[in-house]
């Protein structure tokens, strides 16, 4: 199957021939056809199966016919697609499709998100506007100001509906939604869909078709998922200095529980010589978007992040990911390792785990369907496991390893549990106490 059994405008065909998209991915085959018949539509997929296609596409064909219309009508000022995702990374993503596969038409696309300077929306909403990429607070802003009309809304889509849920964006959607014209078409993209997304479809959308793409095989194939158990945070740190330090790292995305924790992460990763730096929700837009675009251009080799990074970031040469804490929930564990193996690319997924993690991980285990294989690195060996209580260990408490990066541990390859471990002490500077974060 190729894009042009979709009849797709002869402008979109020559952007993904442009872009070097070939054939559509399981999620793009199973939406494209229903979209563009102009079907309300529910798809379930996770992150990295091509769904921002799945639902770019189908808006840009709609504005692609207008360009056929010749009666010479008035341009709308309104818009007549809405996009709305929970982050601003996320947005920004959305963004960049619509300018690759939009490149031969002439749209005037606008970002609504937080952290952006009103004066510069109301320039750009001041013109006629095709697509609206949208965070759902700041849109509700410009909706009580009188700002934005959704009179004119052809399409709806919401993107990560069940993030949007999570993060308590129900209200705004349902105020955005009853804002604009009930004969509109509405697309809603989740990675679950239990009884509270449910609910949402049945009272935004009208008889919808449902798609689901079951990926979880997929990602299991495309990216290698190890599992590291960690004594306690010093032993955590040591295994982060490794693996900082280790010539098969490329670019990074290390997690972090809290924005405290990826602040001084990536502080004591700089201060040993690595080029990191920290992502988070307290961060400007404007540094946000400069933070990424560092990663992008290799500016940056190690980024330290919270889960405002785990949707949205698209880096196509991130080689591994990082638990150095697990998430709470299995689904936002799938969006993280998502953001290595992208575009068809292998990579590598680390999760760092206490005993007292045992629980997130069978609930990971269960949820992508596939086990997290132990792995070990040479001289930083735990002395618990998940199923023994953790052996009391001699020496000062906090004892750790050291962030130097050319006097840290040697290269060593990781094994799985169980296999023979060679080679012996990681030097002195492994053993020196780290401060913990706080």
């Amino acid at each position: 199957m190729s894009f042009a059994d979709f009849n797709l405008h002869p402008l979109l065909l020559q952007a993904l021939e442009t872009a070097g998209y070939t054939e559509p991915t399981p999620i793009q085959a199973a939406a494209l056809p229903l979209a563009i018949a102009g079907r309300d539509l529910i798809g379930t997929a996770q992150t990295g199966t091509g769904k921002t296609a799945a639902f770019v596409l189908p808006a840009l064909q709609r504005i692609a016919a207008t360009l056929d219309d010749k009666s010479g009508r008035p341009r709308q000022r309104g818009p007549h697609i809405l996009v709305l995702a929970p982050t601003r990374e996320l947005a920004g993503q959305i963004v960049d499709a619509v300018r690759v596969l939009g490149k031969f038409m002439r749209l005037n696309t606008v970002s609504i998100l937080g952290g952006m300077p009103y004066r510069l929306q109301m320039q750009q909403l001041s013109r006629p506007v095709d697509i609206i990429v949208a965070t759902p607070g700041r849109l509700i802003d410009h909706l009580t100001r009188r700002t934005i009309d959704l009179s004119q809304l052809q399409l709806l889509v919401l993107d990560e509906a069940d993030r949007m849920l999570d993060m308590g964006f129900i209200d705004d959607v349902e105020r955005i939604a009853a804002a604009s014209p009930s004969t509109r078409q509405t697309l809603l993209f989740t990675a679950t869909f239990d009884r509270r997304m449910t609910e949402l479809a049945n009272r935004l959308l009208t008889e919808p078709e449902r798609i689901a793409v079951d990926v979880g095989n997929v990602t299991v194939d495309r990216i290698e998922q190890r599992l590291q158990i960690a004594d306690d945070l010093g032993h955590k740190r040591r295994l982060l200095a490794h693996w900082a330090a280790s010539e098969e790292v490329g670019k990074a995305i290390i997690f972090a529980a809290t924005k405290r924790d990826a602040d001084q992460l990536a502080a004591e990763l700089t201060a040993a010589g690595h080029n990191a730096a920290p992502l988070h929700g307290d961060m400007t837009q404007g540094a946000r978007n400069h933070t990424v675009m560092r990663l992008r251009n290799g500016h940056i080799r190690l980024l330290v992040a919270t889960d405002v990074a785990a949707r949205g970031i698209d880096v196509k040469d991130i080689t591994h990911v990082i638990n150095f804490d697990l998430p709470r929930q299995a689904e936002d564990y799938v969006h993280r390792i998502g953001r290595t193996g992208r575009a068809g690319a292998t990579g590598i997924a680390i999760s760092f785990a206490s005993p007292a993690d045992k629980g997130l991980v069978d609930r990971i285990e269960r949820y992508t369907g596939a086990p997290l294989v132990p792995h070990v690195v040479t001289g930083l060996e735990p002395q618990s496991g998940f199923h023994s209580r953790p052996k009391r260990r001699f020496g000062r408490p906090g004892e750790g390893g050291s962030w130097n990066k050319s006097g840290g541990p040697r290269p060593a390859s990781a094994q799985p549990y169980g296999a023979r471990s060679t080679g012996g002490h990681t030097g002195d500077a492994a053993r020196r106490s780290l401060r913990r974060v706080g």
